[in-house]
């Protein structure tokens, strides 16, 4: 453990999350967090420190993630800012880009630009790509400066200033002298091309550095007064950074919390995957507003410069990270329609949940979670926070008449689910979505909620193994005492590569290496270069990283091969070079995580509620588990930070390092009512339960008096298809029913057939041995298990 003590605080919508790291081990607490966000920091420090018997001042190093950008975009809470651009481009913002989310929807509606029209102002002033055509007039800045009088930020972004910067720092060094507020330059924010995103990211930078501002100046207050250390602030980019240095550049900040989970997710995941042939981790952090996922392929944490915050682009680097309004503090609510919808409003920390008894009266995820029996009235969230299991109870009632169902359990259940799908889409969208099969990854899961919820998302993506790391209700405190320091920076510089001059380029590369290892803390940072490229006549770049000396050959190999992995082609047009990336990098080593449960712990139960199921679910502490216990599910591990949830159809194992692992059952097909039984057996009961043994799908079991049971025949097809001629028979046969046969997934092909079998829901013998056929070409060796699924339509 750290030889000096060390304390990590990351912000979210409903819990401030703090580990303290000492020589003892690892302390963890979590605090409701506050309006001014410092506030519930400096709270959950002093919580740590008592438990851990040690003062506030004898820690050496502070680390912190927080929401004060994220939030004033969403909130739209930001500060009144100005934008100052080249004549005739005032309107940028407005006009943004050809693409649209909701392309032949005629009455979508775009978000707002953060800076209306009013309140954008023109230079007569004209930089080309190679030089000045018309110099900045000072005169017509200084006039402008007095109209900007009552401002609180000022963006400015001249054309090809990323170029030819002169004409925009001239002006934005005369504005600073004469305007006491913070000015943003997009020569300084992000000097590339693309216009648009050039002066969004801007803008952004400037709607949020007083916010960022103000929040860094009364935490530093309050570390001071408390003895703590000035606080580092993770970036966007997975890196941390002086205080001081993100206050110039408060829009690295925007996705400062999410960031800090997947970097602390990919040490923790380490040696799980050992012996096992997977591409690597989905990270799945569910806290109380929000879930966040990203991907770590091969040791590599995804990463980004096209992304979008609520509508607006921001094209720094950053971690590659999907985010949906999906957390524990999830509303659910009733539409016009009369459909049950969940978030993406949230009940957030104040009031919270209704269970949390804080006065919150409408039904969130978490109350859900609570009526369905997976999080216990004798909880305590944070060590002291006890739940009231009643008031969810009539919450979910209240809404269960609402919306015409049965009971709340019933009510609870459409909850859950509706809140798993939709994290679920955002799964699909950083895998299927780019050409990953998310079953070859294995689904890290953390944050307070994201336990609660990984086996049943897994079970809808097919991943059959989850992830929960000891700390994962703190994962992403936990993730900054992990993260590196890391500056980056970015020039554009297109040419095409068989042009390309290396000279030219170590003479750029050498100039960005400068500035970011100015911008370090360390004496010796590693320093990282990279390039962007595309074919020639492509909108898109992608990233290949650029070695020292500089080879221009092995820069076009490694262009292909990347272009073949994410598109599935490569081809042989010319390359264009676009981009040139920096970053330093100064190493930090991972803290070790002890786990000490070395007592079997005793059990209490509950009734649960799974799949329309009654389940009586065995509860333990997990801190107390001895390593190597092994729970069939269901089941439940309880610690104050987080819940983890052990359907009937998977099994939890403890690791060495208190990691619990979640596999799916080897006999899936357990019946929830009755002891195992072969499939031999089963072949002799209903159809359904035959066909659900053998091939492996745990579903509902079909009513005998339900005569419009249907069965969905789901075949994936791959390389095998040609050889599986019983397909072509089947797929006849549905379509001689009139029943619709068609395709779903934009990557993994899927042909649905469905039918109304006759004599109460039973299969005809012809279709009993269609069934049998598949299953011999799959016994051979020709048809792989996950290729075929039989899941209920009734």
């Amino acid at each position: 453990m750290s030889e000096t003590p060390h304390v990590s605080v990351d912000v979210g919508g409903t819990f401030t999350d703090v580990v303290l790291i000492t020589r003892q081990g690892l302390t963890t607490a979590k605090v409701p967090s506050t309006a001014d966000q410092s506030v519930g920091v400096l709270s959950g420090i002093e919580k740590a420190c008592g438990q851990a018997d040690i003062s506030p001042q004898s820690i050496q190093t502070f680390t912190h993630a927080m929401t004060v950008s994220v939030n004033a975009l969403l909130e739209r809470d930001g500060a009144e800012t100005a934008l100052v651009t080249t004549t005739g481009f005032r309107d940028v913002l407005e006009i943004g880009r050809q693409t649209r989310d909701e392309l032949y929807d005629l009455s979508a509606e775009r978000s707002d630009p953060l800076v209306p029209r009013h309140r954008r102002y023109e230079l007569n002033e004209r930089a080309r790509v190679d030089g000045i055509e018309t110099p900045v007039d000072l005169t017509e800045v200084d006039a402008l400066a007095e109209e900007l009088d009552g401002i609180e930020s000022v963006a400015v972004s001249l054309l090809h200033a990323y170029s030819e910067p002169e004409n925009e720092a001239l002006a934005v060094e005369r504005l600073r002298d004469r305007l006491d507020v913070p000015v943003s330059a997009s020569h300084e924010v992000l000097p590339t091309f693309r216009e648009y995103e050039r002066t969004s990211t801007t803008v952004v930078d400037a709607y949020v550095r007083p916010a960022i501002d103000a929040y860094l100046s009364r935490l530093s207050r309050r570390a001071e007064t408390a003895g703590l250390p000035q606080p580092e602030i993770m970036q966007s980019n997975g890196g941390i950074a002086a205080a001081e240095t993100v206050r110039e550049r408060a829009v690295t900040t925007v996705l400062s919390g999410p960031t800090a989970g997947v970097v602390g997710a990919k040490p923790s995941a380490t040696g799980v995957g050992a012996g096992r042939d997977r591409d690597g981790i989905v990270t799945f952090d569910m806290g109380g507003t929000s879930s966040d996922v990203s991907l770590v392929q091969d040791g590599h944490i995804a990463r980004t410069t096209d992304a979008e915050i609520d509508g607006q682009p921001v094209a720094i680097p950053m971690v590659d990270i999907e985010t949906v309004g999906s957390g524990g503090g999830s509303i659910a609510w009733i539409d016009d329609g009369g459909a049950l919808r969940v978030g993406p409003q949230s009940a957030g920390a104040d009031p919270g949940p209704v269970c949390y008894g804080r006065g919150g009266d409408q039904p969130t995820v978490t109350d859900a979670s609570v009526v369905l029996g997976y999080i216990g009235e004798g909880t305590e969230l944070g060590g002291e926070l006890s739940l009231d299991a009643d008031a969810a109870d009539e919450a979910l009632t209240r809404l269960a008449e609402t919306a015409d169902l049965g009971s709340a359990r019933e009510a609870a259940e459409g909850v859950y689910q509706i809140a798993n799908a939709t994290m679920t889409r955002a799964i699909r969208s950083v895998t299927v979505e780019r050409g990953h099969d998310p079953r070859e990854f294995d689904l890290v899961a953390f944050g307070g909620a994201g336990p609660l919820h990984a086996a049943a998302i897994a079970d809808r993506l097919e991943m059959d193994r989850v992830v929960v790391p000891l700390a994962g209700g703190v994962l992403s405190a936990y993730g900054l005492s992990a993260a590196d320091e890391k500056h980056d920076t970015v020039q554009t510089h297109r040419t095409p590569l068989t042009d390309a001059d290396p000279t030219e380029l170590e003479t750029v590369y050498t100039k960005l290496s400068s500035e970011v290892r100015n911008q370090s803390t360390s004496d010796d940072p590693q320093i990282e270069r990279s390039a962007e490229l595309r074919y020639t006549g492509q909108s898109f770049e992608l990233e290949v990283p650029v070695t020292t000396p500089l080879d221009i050959q092995l820069i076009r190999d490694r262009f292909h091969e990347t272009h073949e992995r994410v598109n599935g082609y490569r081809m042989d047009d010319p390359i264009e070079l676009v981009t040139v990336q920096v970053s330093a990098v100064s190493r930090n080593q991972s803290p070790p995580i002890t786990y000490s449960g070395t007592t079997q712990s005793s059990y209490t139960s509950r009734a649960g509620h799974f799949d329309g199921e009654n389940h009586q679910i065995p509860v333990f502490r997990r801190d107390e588990l001895r390593v190597g216990t092994e729970i069939e599910g269901p089941g439940v591990f309880e610690d104050q930070e987080s819940t983890v949830v052990v359907p009937p159809t998977w099994d939890g194992t403890v690791l060495e390092d208190g990691t619990v692992l979640l596999d799916r059952s080897e006999n899936q097909w357990r019946s929830t009512r009755s002891p195992w039984r072969s499939c031999e057996t089963n072949s002799q009961e209903s159809p359904k339960r035959w066909a659900t043994c053998w091939f492996g799908v745990h579903t509902r079991q079909i009513s005998k008096s339900d005569r419009t049971a249907r069965l969905l025949f789901l075949m994936r097809m791959g390389e095998w298809l040609p050889r599986l001629n019983i397909f072509q028979s089947i797929l006849g046969r549905c379509r001689r029913l009139s029943m619709q046969c068609g395709n779903e997934g934009p990557s993994l092909v899927r042909h649905t057939c469905s039918m109304t079998p006759s004599r109460g829901g039973r299969i005809s013998r012809t279709w009993r041995s269609s069934l049998q056929s598949i299953l011999r070409e799959r016994s051979s060796g020709t048809v792989s298990p996950a290729h075929i699924t039989v899941t209920s339509a009734g």
